[in-house]
C-alpha cells in the first residue's frame, strides 16, 4: 500500500512539473481585434457559429418558457370564475 502511494506521488509530481513547461500561444491580440472590429454585428455574435447557436437556443428556451404556462393560467382563471358564479 505504501509503495502504491509513493508511486502515485511520483506520477503526480511528474505530471505537474511537465505541464508547467508547455508553452501556449497568446491569442488575446487576435481575439481583441476580432471583437473590436466594427462590422455591424453585436458583440455576443462575433464569436462565430457557436455563439449564434447558443443565442438562438437561449431565445427559443426563453420564449418557450414564458409561453408554456399561459394555457394553464387561462384554464385555472376560467375555472375559478365559473366556481364563483
Amino acid at each position: 500500500m505504501l509503495r502504491n502511494l509513493l508511486a502515485l506521488r511520483q506520477i503526480a509530481k511528474r505530471t505537474i512539473s511537465t505541464a508547467s513547461r508547455r508553452q501556449f500561444e497568446n491569442k488575446v491580440p487576435e481575439k481583441q481585434k476580432l471583437f473590436q472590429e466594427d462590422n455591424g454585428m453585436p458583440v455576443h455574435l462575433k464569436g462565430g457559429i457557436a455563439d449564434a447557436l447558443l443565442y438562438r437556443a437561449t431565445m427559443i428556451l426563453t420564449v418557450g418558457g414564458s409561453l408554456s404556462p399561459k394555457p394553464e393560467v387561462l384554464i385555472a382563471s376560467h375555472t375559478v370564475t365559473q366556481d364563483d358564479a
